[in-house]
């Protein structure tokens, strides 16, 4: 009887919906049920949220305000978000508006290199004057403590303690040769260093401000590359740094 049952079921013919018929080909292809399932639950869900939307319209404070309202527009019955202007300075305005990439490139590495040159010959003493000193030193007993003498320790002079750099020992000192000048030739020197200093400050403060609008210019030139795929700007920008946009991402091929 088994045996019976199973060739019963081996003859059974398998269930196939059916396709579009060739009269009806230019519709497409034809709607099957998971097909209207998936279509009916968002026709559902979009009727639910005009429902909420509603509901909401109906019972709003009219005092109400958010920012949101001025921030959007609808075009043609489409909701669009308003793109917010970049924040400039007048400076680089007017330098993104008059010049291109590539010179915006070339002030920046003479600014970099001209950096380097001052940094290299000024040694940058007074930044690490300003580090506060933190040298540790280990002991037994806090009768050491007490007695420690820390120029005898550095085996430097007494006067020298308060240097982060040239510290030299007391053998140095021996073998070093002073030369002691006139107080107008160090105060000279002094206004030297400290002019120096300034031009350095403001060397660098250029270099900081070239490389924001070189940022802006290569971000403005890829979004231009890709006017068919626009990205999402995901911070506005300032005048401190270029705005922040996201790209979709492109497989390679």
């Amino acid at each position: 009887m088994s045996s019976w049952k199973k060739a019963a079921k081996s003859n059974q013919k398998v269930h196939r919906e059916r396709a579009q018929p060739s009269a009806r080909s230019h519709l497409g292809i034809l709607e099957k049920k998971k097909d209207y399932k998936r279509r009916a639950d968002d026709q559902h869900e979009k009727d639910d949220t005009l429902k909420l939307l509603r509901k909401r319209a109906l019972t709003r404070n009219p005092d109400e305000f958010y920012h949101h309202m001025i921030n959007s527009r609808t075009q043609k019955g489409e909701h669009h978000e308003l793109d917010k202007e970049d924040e400039h300075s007048p400076a680089q305005l007017r330098l993104m508006e008059t010049q291109d990439l590539r010179y915006v490139n070339m002030k920046r590495t003479m600014e970099t290199n001209k950096i380097a040159r001052l940094q290299s010959r000024l040694h940058m003493t007074e930044v690490a004057d300003l580090v506060p000193n933190k040298h540790i030193f280990f002991v037994d007993n806090e009768q050491d403590a007490k007695s420690l003498n820390v120029a005898e320790r550095l085996q430097t002079h007494p006067s020298l303690l308060g240097r982060k750099t040239n510290r030299p020992r007391l053998d140095q000192l021996e073998k070093l040769a002073l030369d002691v000048q006139d107080d107008k030739v160090i105060l000279a020197i002094n206004e030297e260093r400290e002019k120096s200093y300034k031009e350095l400050q403001r060397r660098v403060e250029r270099e900081k401000e070239l490389t924001i609008i070189q940022h802006k210019l290569e971000l403005k030139r890829a979004i231009q590359e890709k006017r068919h795929r626009k990205p999402k700007r995901v911070a506005k920008g300032t005048k401190d740094r270029a705005p922040i946009y996201k790209f979709k991402y492109e497989r390679k091929r």
